[in-house]
């Protein structure tokens, strides 16, 4: 397999976090977002949208959007599963990982904040707008999973919550919020990052971390 990724893109991180948990072995190609590697005509040949990750897998199939990948993923490689049999809790993280990757993570990032500054935007202001997309998208997380046994986001292992939970974190802190409003995710999160699946996918472990 191969991933094309970016080393912040919190999205990749995902699909590099689902990876290790479940063993699997993947080339990573970097395409630098803030260069505009994603628009060359080669990846735009693959991921017509200009996004990362795309995933390629060994027979060909060419994989885009981190958590059909996932998905995707966890229905070939079905061990450790992500996702449980019940169908109310795969629905319930499910909910959770689309409120991060769905609702807080495409209007903070670099995509949006680049369009924002050519409207005139001064660049503290859309820094604000990222903090405040993070702020309030992790807040209702907080409460989503509040009454659930830990220390993953759904219990006492991870699953695809998690690895959306992590990458979002991160991107958060990137952007000044104070996340020590939200104890029930950073608990979580402390249970990930004791494991080498997600301790690995970082961003600063990977070969084009800058």
């Amino acid at each position: 397999m191969r991933l094309h990724g970016y080393f912040r893109s919190s999205a990749a991180y995902r699909v590099r976090i689902a990876l290790n948990l479940k063993s699997l072995n993947a080339e990573h190609l970097p395409h630098h977002l803030r260069k505009g590697e994603q628009r060359a005509p080669a990846y735009l040949a693959l991921n017509p949208q200009g996004l990362v990750p795309t995933l390629e897998g060994d027979a060909g199939e060419i994989l885009t959007q981190s958590l059909a990948i996932v998905e995707w993923l966890e229905e070939t490689h079905p061990q450790p599963p992500l996702l449980p049999k019940d169908p109310l809790r795969r629905a319930k993280i499910r909910a959770f990982s689309q409120a991060i990757a769905c609702d807080i993570h495409p209007v903070q990032n670099l995509k949006v904040l680049a369009r924002l500054r050519q409207l005139g935007l001064a660049e503290e202001k859309a820094t604000e707008w990222a903090a405040w997309a993070n702020r309030e998208g992790l807040a209702a997380c907080e409460k989503l999973i509040a009454a659930e046994p830990g220390p993953f986001c759904f219990g006492a292992s991870p699953t695809m919550a998690d690895l959306c939970l992590v990458p979002q974190l991160a991107n958060a802190r990137r952007f000044g919020v104070d996340v020590s409003a939200f104890p029930r995710l950073l608990q979580a999160e402390a249970a990930a990052k004791a494991l080498s699946a997600f301790v690995d996918a970082a961003p600063e472990r990977q070969s084009d971390a800058e």
